[in-house]
């Protein structure tokens, strides 16, 4: 635990917080003596006395508000909400090899990623944020991606989504700030394995990008893009979520930031 942060005592939400990131999150939350609610739609690892999970799907109003009221019920209130949940599915605007292919955008794949991705992101801002806003104090955490600031081949629909959270993360600044509610974002790069690279999304985005698995998979190691020279990890994304989490960040809102080791297309 650091005193220098002192969280001792706060409740933080956790979206997606089973796996990858998100299970990093709740980690590095709970080791700050930070009360932890994970919405997933599976329970992660994890387990803790101070850690409730509660079985949620972002997209569903009903089940994100009863989620809500179920934390405020076991902890009293709520502090913090880490929008981590999201889904990436790749896919190309066009296939330029066969036309209506599995790998092209379709509107049931477009529709699922923003349901969770954008829709997700505003449906639980909104509920935890009416707490904040009656409370005058918290702070909401976007989870965003490198993608969603630069574009990616093969995901735009994901990185659209994200650049959208980009912009959530703005405006609700502008107006939450008045209301003593931060909001600020994060955009990790690339990061080391979560165990999230399923075989389907490995074929899906090699196929994009007209390479094959072990080619896509070979690319995971290069980091000469990456003038630190290596892949994040998971707890640098969640040290960041517990700074921005304290006071410590009091007059930091509005702004996302890359977490990618200098890593930009320049």
């Amino acid at each position: 635990m650091s005193q220098w942060l002192n969280t001792m005592g706060k409740v933080a939400v956790v979206t997606g917080g089973s796996s990858g990131i998100g299970a990093a999150i709740v980690k590095a939350l709970l080791g700050e003596d930070v009360k932890v609610a994970n919405f997933d739609l599976s329970e992660g690892k994890e387990k803790h006395e101070n850690l409730l999970f509660v079985p949620v799907d972002v997209s569903n109003r009903e089940q994100v508000e009863s989620a809500v009221n179920k934390v405020v019920e076991t902890f009293g209130t709520i502090d913090c909400l880490v929008n981590n949940a999201g889904i990436n599915i790749p896919r190309l605007l066009v296939d330029a090899k066969e036309s209506h292919s599995d790998y092209e955008l379709s509107d049931a794949i477009f529709d699922k990623m923003v349901a969770v991705n954008q829709k997700g992101v505003y449906l639980m801002s909104q509920a935890v944020g009416r707490i904040l806003v009656e409370k005058k104090s918290g702070v909401i955490i976007n989870m965003s991606s490198e993608s969603g600031l630069e574009g990616s081949e093969g995901q735009s629909c994901y990185a659209a989504t994200k650049a959208a959270v980009n912009s959530f993360t703005r405006s609700w600044s502008k107006e939450l700030g008045k209301h003593g509610v931060r909001v600020v974002g994060i955009a990790p790069g690339i990061m080391e394995e979560t165990g999230l690279r399923t075989l389907s999304y490995e074929t899906a985005l090699a196929y994009t990008r007209n390479i094959t698995v072990d080619e896509l998979r070979a690319g995971y190691s290069k980091t000469s893009t990456i003038p630190l020279g290596r892949s994040g990890k998971l707890s640098e994304v969640a040290d960041l979520v517990c700074y921005f989490m304290s006071d410590r960040a009091s007059y930091v809102t509005g702004v996302t930031t890359n977490v990618a080791g200098g890593k930009t297309r320049g």
